[in-house]
């Protein structure tokens, strides 16, 4: 069955939540992020739960949050946690999205942000960018396997972004 999803991965700060909810205006979908739904079952933040239960516990709930998207959700666009592009079940649940920005323009999208403060804090990984850099030298390689399609979205204005992304799930 073609669920018509649209599943949005990329490093943390990229823009996919931004870029999700965006999408509405476009498409009719609805957008849900999964990191928004760990917090919801959980009543936690995430960087809560990396703090208090760990990243295997955390990994466990994506596992969750994944099986349940692959069998509930239709027609909807998804942002993910910069990590949720390792579940095994991803290309069950929709069409795959990579949103590209190089580390640098990832780090002035995030800076430019009136609420750059808050975006910050919401990431403890950006604390070390020495450690940021290299898991996100890493990621990119692996986001580029897992993709349908590969979306720039560096300096680039949301319209653009939202025409480009439209014409990739036609």
């Amino acid at each position: 069955m073609n669920k018509n999803n649209i599943i949005l991965i990329g490093f943390m700060g990229v823009g996919k939540g931004t870029i999700a909810r965006a999408f509405f205006k476009y498409s009719g979908r609805f957008s849900i992020d999964t990191d928004d739904l760990i917090e919801s079952i959980t009543k936690k933040k995430v960087k809560t739960i990396f703090k208090d239960e760990g990243e295997p516990y955390f990994r466990d709930l994506e596992k969750q949050c994944a099986l349940w998207l692959e069998k509930s959700i239709t027609n909807t666009v998804i942002s993910t946690g910069g990590g949720f592009y390792r579940q095994e079940n991803i290309k069950n649940i929709g069409k795959v999205i990579y949103l590209k920005s190089s580390f640098e323009g990832i780090l002035k999208r995030i800076n430019n942000a009136p609420n750059a403060k808050q975006k910050l804090a919401k990431r403890p990984l950006l604390k070390n960018l020495d450690e940021a850099r290299k898991l996100y030298d890493t990621r990119v390689k692996e986001y580029e396997k897992v993709a349908d399609f590969t979306l720039d979205v560096e300096d680039r204005d949301i319209e653009e972004i939202l025409k480009e992304l439209t014409s990739m799930c036609e």
